[in-house]
């Protein structure tokens, strides 16, 4: 097991103990720098919340500076299942390790992904014992989902987040994922983002803030 460390944001409130925790997981041949960027668009509407982007535990094989969670090969499923199992135990610990340290629980605790992290965020959350908060998946797949409905033991919310001219993952396995987990019995939420490729826009960056401020429960600001 590799213990993950990175990149940190907020409290945004100064001098607040963290009442809520987002780990975010990024994509292949990024890092953790990369995805905190997501941090402050978030950190004034809920100002007791800390976040964390770790990097993941490989370098990454097409790109030096950047990091994966596991090797790519041409999106095959069998591989992306047998490489979300192998860095499940990383996340796992590191989610343990960060609740542990400001004293939260699941309940106040989410997740949210990044494409290759978004296999990640939904891999690992689903099969933690006590629901997350809820999970936000940008521009990703459900990794295994004919075994899901076996493994699963937690049914948290989960919001898929997906441009539909993605070049690099198509929309619709975002839309094939929401499928399953709604099968599966999760509610889910789904947005696809007219015109938006392999990334993130504002209006995605919306919607996840209003999915985060139900699920923690806190005040929608006018």
């Amino acid at each position: 097991m590799t213990k993950l460390d990175g990149a940190t944001y907020g409290p945004h409130q100064d001098g607040a103990k963290p009442g809520h925790l987002v780990i975010l997981l990024h994509g292949y041949g990024a890092d953790g720098n990369d995805l905190i960027g997501l941090a402050p668009a978030f950190g004034p509407l809920m100002p007791d919340t800390v976040f964390y982007a770790p990097n993941a535990p490989q370098a990454c094989e097409g790109n030096p500076f950047g990091y994966q969670w596991f090797p790519v090969s041409r999106l095959d499923p069998a591989l992306a299942l047998a490489g979300v199992r192998s860095a499940a135990p990383d996340v796992d610990a590191f989610i343990d390790e960060k609740m542990a340290e400001h004293g939260l629980d699941e309940s106040r605790t989410a997740l949210i992904g990044f494409s290759q992290g978004t296999m990640m965020a939904l891999h690992v959350g689903l099969r933690r014992t006590r629901p997350l908060a809820g999970i936000i998946g940008f521009s990703g797949m459900l990794a295994g989902p004919e075994i899901l409905a076996d493994e699963i033991k937690s049914r948290p919310p989960v919001l898929l987040v997906h441009g539909d001219q993605d070049e690099m993952l198509p929309h619709t396995l975002s839309q094939r994922a929401a499928q399953v987990l709604q099968q599966t019995g999760l509610k889910v939420g789904l947005h696809i983002a007219e015109g938006i490729g392999h990334g993130i826009n504002d209006t995605g960056l919306s919607v996840a803030a209003r999915f985060l401020l139900d699920v923690f429960k806190l005040p929608v600001p006018a």
